[in-house]
Protein backbone atom coordinates (compact mmCIF):
# COMPACT_ATOMS: atom_id res chain seq x y z
CA UNK A 1 0.00 0.00 0.00
CA UNK A 2 1.23 3.78 -0.45
CA UNK A 3 1.66 5.28 2.28
CA UNK A 4 0.35 9.22 2.59
CA UNK A 5 1.68 10.15 5.78
CA UNK A 6 5.26 10.14 3.85
CA UNK A 7 3.76 12.47 1.21
CA UNK A 8 2.35 14.42 3.70
CA UNK A 9 5.58 14.94 5.45
CA UNK A 10 7.59 15.46 2.13
CA UNK A 11 5.33 18.12 0.63
CA UNK A 12 5.46 19.68 4.35
CA UNK A 13 9.29 20.17 3.72
CA UNK A 14 8.51 22.67 0.62
CA UNK A 15 6.07 25.44 1.36
CA UNK A 16 4.31 27.47 -1.37
CA UNK A 17 6.87 29.98 -2.42
CA UNK A 18 9.62 26.96 -3.24
CA UNK A 19 7.24 25.24 -5.41
CA UNK A 20 6.69 28.89 -7.15
CA UNK A 21 10.80 29.14 -7.53
CA UNK A 22 11.20 25.78 -8.36
CA UNK A 23 8.23 26.30 -11.11
CA UNK A 24 9.60 29.51 -12.25
CA UNK A 25 13.32 28.26 -12.45
CA UNK A 26 12.34 25.09 -14.59
CA UNK A 27 10.23 27.32 -17.35
CA UNK A 28 13.05 29.68 -17.65
CA UNK A 29 15.27 26.88 -18.00
CA UNK A 30 13.48 25.46 -20.77
CA UNK A 31 12.81 28.19 -22.30
CA UNK A 32 16.69 29.45 -22.39
CA UNK A 33 17.61 26.13 -23.96
CA UNK A 34 14.98 26.45 -26.66
CA UNK A 35 16.00 29.82 -27.77
CA UNK A 36 19.61 28.88 -27.81
CA UNK A 37 19.06 25.68 -29.41
CA UNK A 38 16.86 27.56 -32.29
CA UNK A 39 19.59 30.43 -32.95
CA UNK A 40 22.08 27.86 -34.24
CA UNK A 41 19.62 26.43 -36.67
CA UNK A 42 20.57 26.11 -40.92
CA UNK A 43 17.95 28.20 -42.52
CA UNK A 44 17.02 27.86 -46.12
CA UNK A 45 16.22 30.78 -48.78
CA UNK A 46 15.67 30.73 -51.88
CA UNK A 47 16.09 33.80 -54.79
CA UNK A 48 12.91 32.22 -56.58
CA UNK A 49 10.05 29.13 -56.04
CA UNK A 50 8.59 29.04 -59.62
CA UNK A 51 9.88 29.06 -62.80
CA UNK A 52 7.73 29.15 -65.87
CA UNK A 53 9.36 28.05 -69.31
CA UNK A 54 6.81 29.64 -71.19
CA UNK A 55 5.82 27.94 -74.54
CA UNK A 56 7.97 25.71 -76.24
CA UNK A 57 7.53 22.73 -79.00
CA UNK A 58 7.44 19.35 -78.62
CA UNK A 59 10.08 18.99 -81.23
CA UNK A 60 12.39 20.51 -78.43
CA UNK A 61 10.79 18.77 -74.95
CA UNK A 62 13.77 19.13 -72.92
CA UNK A 63 13.64 22.40 -70.55
CA UNK A 64 15.68 23.04 -67.58
CA UNK A 65 16.45 25.66 -64.90
CA UNK A 66 18.21 26.12 -61.69
CA UNK A 67 17.19 27.22 -58.20
CA UNK A 68 19.65 29.21 -56.38
CA UNK A 69 19.18 29.57 -52.64
CA UNK A 70 21.49 30.77 -49.20
CA UNK A 71 21.66 29.04 -46.19
CA UNK A 72 20.95 32.36 -43.98
CA UNK A 73 20.83 30.42 -40.67
CA UNK A 74 24.66 30.02 -38.34
CA UNK A 75 24.52 26.21 -39.32
CA UNK A 76 25.45 24.31 -42.10
CA UNK A 77 22.40 23.48 -44.49
CA UNK A 78 21.99 19.80 -45.56
CA UNK A 79 19.50 19.09 -48.55
CA UNK A 80 18.61 15.76 -47.37
CA UNK A 81 16.26 15.09 -50.59
CA UNK A 82 14.88 16.50 -53.54
CA UNK A 83 11.90 14.65 -54.64
CA UNK A 84 9.60 15.26 -57.90
CA UNK A 85 6.20 14.82 -58.64
CA UNK A 86 6.56 13.09 -61.55
CA UNK A 87 9.35 10.96 -63.30
CA UNK A 88 9.46 13.69 -66.29
CA UNK A 89 11.25 15.91 -64.14
CA UNK A 90 14.63 15.57 -62.23
CA UNK A 91 15.66 17.80 -59.21
CA UNK A 92 19.91 17.52 -58.66
CA UNK A 93 21.35 19.44 -55.80
CA UNK A 94 24.17 20.37 -53.70
CA UNK A 95 25.03 16.87 -52.01
CA UNK A 96 27.85 18.61 -49.65
CA UNK A 97 26.74 20.95 -46.67
CA UNK A 98 26.42 24.71 -47.28
CA UNK A 99 27.69 26.86 -44.92
CA UNK A 100 26.32 29.93 -43.19
CA UNK A 101 26.56 32.82 -45.79
CA UNK A 102 27.19 30.57 -48.50
CA UNK A 103 24.62 29.47 -51.54
CA UNK A 104 23.90 26.43 -53.75
CA UNK A 105 21.56 25.57 -56.24
CA UNK A 106 19.32 23.02 -57.55
CA UNK A 107 19.14 22.30 -60.70
CA UNK A 108 15.77 20.79 -62.49
CA UNK A 109 15.24 19.05 -65.80
CA UNK A 110 11.91 18.79 -67.59
CA UNK A 111 11.78 16.49 -70.21
CA UNK A 112 8.34 16.54 -72.23
CA UNK A 113 9.19 13.70 -74.77
CA UNK A 114 5.97 10.91 -74.82
CA UNK A 115 4.25 13.72 -72.58
CA UNK A 116 1.02 15.23 -74.48
CA UNK A 117 0.87 18.71 -75.45
CA UNK A 118 -0.07 21.29 -73.54
CA UNK A 119 0.13 23.12 -69.78
CA UNK A 120 2.06 21.21 -67.44
CA UNK A 121 2.39 21.69 -63.70
CA UNK A 122 5.28 19.99 -61.85
CA UNK A 123 6.76 20.12 -58.09
CA UNK A 124 9.80 19.54 -56.29
CA UNK A 125 9.63 18.69 -52.79
CA UNK A 126 13.19 19.75 -50.89
CA UNK A 127 13.49 18.68 -47.17
CA UNK A 128 16.37 19.71 -45.32
CA UNK A 129 18.10 20.09 -41.64
CA UNK A 130 17.12 24.10 -41.57
CA UNK A 131 14.33 26.12 -41.87
CA UNK A 132 11.81 25.67 -42.98
CA UNK A 133 12.19 21.54 -43.25
CA UNK A 134 10.58 21.78 -46.46
CA UNK A 135 9.95 23.69 -49.37
CA UNK A 136 8.02 22.88 -53.06
CA UNK A 137 9.56 24.46 -55.85
CA UNK A 138 7.18 24.59 -58.71
CA UNK A 139 8.05 24.46 -62.73
CA UNK A 140 5.60 24.85 -65.41
CA UNK A 141 5.51 25.48 -68.89
CA UNK A 142 3.11 25.39 -72.14
CA UNK A 143 4.45 22.53 -74.52
CA UNK A 144 2.64 22.79 -77.98
CA UNK A 145 2.46 20.12 -81.14
CA UNK A 146 5.43 19.90 -83.43
CA UNK A 147 4.50 21.68 -86.63
CA UNK A 148 4.46 18.75 -89.25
Amino acid sequence: MFNFSLLVKFADVFNHKDMKKLFLFTVILFTSMTLVYAQDNAEIKFDKVSHNFGTFSESDPVRECTFTFTNAGKAPLIINQAVASCGCTIPSYTKQPVAPGQKGEIKVTYNGKGKFPGHFKKTITVRTNGVPEMTRLVIEGEMTEAKQ
